[in-house]
């Protein structure tokens, strides 16, 4: 039987740098008021991940909604973010372990170094990982290219005024 032509990766456009990142970088979500947190780059993971304690959906003037809360450092529990968003979607996730969790979807934006993009981002518990953060391969594609044998390549987020 023969086997499927290999699918080729989008090419970076000429004009258009990619973003060198490590298997580990600062991120920052600036519609989350979250100046600072670690992520792991997870080209296994489509979508990226955000660690929360704590959601409470609720609906408001028929839009689907949801306040969670953050612990952007990892084992500094008294640290709390507490978010709201816009719920985009609802969706399965299979986990690196195999199991199956619904989850919500929000859209916010990251910051790594000094460029800022729109992502969409699952909600879940994250309290057994050493990251709060997943950036998955969806967030990253056309924009990044990962070398796993560094860390913290795109340097700290650079915040600007909210656009």
């Amino acid at each position: 039987m023969p086997s499927k032509p290999a699918e080729k990766a989008p090419q970076p456009k000429p004009d258009e740098p990619r973003i060198a990142l490590g298997w580990r970088e600062w991120v920052a979500l600036p519609d989350l008021d979250i100046a600072r947190i670690k992520a792991k780059v997870d080209t296994g993971a489509r979508t990226s991940c955000l660690h929360t304690f704590r959601t409470e959906p609720y609906t408001e003037n028929g839009q689907r909604r949801v306040k969670f809360w953050v612990h952007p450092e990892q084992h500094q529990m008294h640290k709390v973010a507490e978010c709201d968003a816009a719920v985009i979607d609802e969706r399965t996730v299979t986990d690196s372990g195999g199991h199956k969790e619904l989850r919500l979807v929000i859209e916010t934006r990251v910051t790594l170094g000094d460029q800022t993009w729109p992502v969409e981002m699952t909600l879940t518990n994250r309290d057994s990982m050493r990251f709060r953060m997943l950036l998955g391969r969806t967030a990253m594609a056309d924009r990044c290219s990962v070398l796993p044998e560094s860390s913290y390549l795109a340097g700290e987020p650079v915040l600007r005024n909210k656009e």
